[in-house]
């Protein structure tokens, strides 16, 4: 059946939008991540949906990169299916990022930050996206044997070559960070977003890149929302079998599981409880309370959780006390 996205997608349905930055671009509150879930070993029609239902509720942004799915490559080459399939009519209301830096193919050229590993890496993408551009090229990670020039001179020439709109960086250091604007903007293609770890486990970003993206006027855009899955009510009674945490490889093992995590997501659980949110909502609406974060990106693995996601928006209100106790919860030992 040919898919018609929602007419209500920018009013009534709408997630709502911020500028990323001080740009004129801007991003839905909430981006949908295809790091999992949408590889080859992925249910291909619940992915399908999910990006029907994201487009429906307005989310324009989705975020990928060289080398997301199993095996690498893959969620770029199903998205770039379902783009074609349903979404070509819509490619200019969709922001697609990329990115590499991480390893991606055998030898020296297929990982880091080198020329030859980011325009290469970003041929292949556009290859298997079917696309002509991507509205955002990162650079996946600093690379400290390579020269920031570099690394930014490839940046800046796949946006002046038209094979991006806009260049971005993710989870560089500071003071990377800052050398990396500077040259950007030498360069005549400045800086358009910052993609870090942010969440109420993970929050050494406030005192690092907050001041600076705020400072340079840069967007700055949030990954692992929920922490891989913690800030939900999928561990409160153990493990589940096909959970990321009982996987023998992976970004949540089930040492990082312990008591003392599992009590705080308890408590935590409890006050969204008393918010009228799940816990995932609370810990998204968390993280939007802070204007310098533009947008998040979550990582949902069906229909139902992708929803739950978005219901988080009902909510981004926060007391002062609330905001307190919450801190007091998650930063406990």
């Amino acid at each position: 059946m040919k898919y018609i996205p929602s007419p209500d997608r920018y009013t009534t349905k709408s997630v709502g939008y911020n500028y990323c930055g001080k740009s004129g671009l801007k991003l839905p509150k909430i981006s949908l991540g295809l790091w999992h879930n949408f590889g080859d070993i992925s249910d291909q029609d619940e992915a399908r949906k999910m990006l029907h239902t994201a487009f429906d509720n307005g989310i324009t942004h989705f975020d990928l990169a060289n080398n997301y799915g199993t095996p690498f490559g893959s969620a770029e080459t199903n998205f770039g299916k379902f783009l074609k399939s349903d979404f070509a009519s819509y490619r200019d209301e969709l922001i697609i990022s990329t990115k590499a830096g991480y390893f991606m193919w055998d030898g020296p050229y297929g990982n880091w930050g080198s020329r030859k590993y980011l325009i290469a890496s970003l041929h292949q993408s556009l290859k298997r996206m079917g696309l002509d551009y991507v509205d955002i090229f990162y650079s996946h990670r600093y690379d400290p044997n390579t020269p920031l020039e570099e690394t930014m001179g490839a940046l800046s020439d796949m946006v002046k070559q038209g094979k991006a709109l806009y260049a971005g960086i993710s989870r560089y250091p500071s003071e990377k960070a800052r050398e990396a604007f500077r040259i950007l903007n030498a360069n005549g293609t400045p800086c358009l977003i910052h993609q870090d770890k942010y969440n109420l486990f993970s929050r050494d970003v406030e005192q690092s890149i907050f001041p600076l993206v705020e400072e340079q006027g840069i967007g700055l855009i949030a990954f692992s929302p929920l922490a891989q899955g913690l800030l939900t009510d999928k561990y409160l009674e153990g493990i589940p079998k096909n959970s990321r945490a009982a996987q023998k490889t992976g970004f949540l093992l089930k040492n990082q599981i312990t008591p003392q995590i599992i009590e705080k997501v308890k408590k935590l659980n409890d006050f969204a409880k008393k918010r009228k949110q799940s816990l995932a909502q609370m810990a998204l609406a968390w993280c939007l309370r802070d204007s310098r974060v533009n947008s998040v990106i979550i990582g949902a693995s069906s229909v139902e959780q992708l929803k739950d996601n978005i219901n988080a928006l009902e909510n981004l209100d926060f007391t002062d006390e609330e905001l307190w106790l919450i801190g007091e919860i998650a930063g406990s030992n």
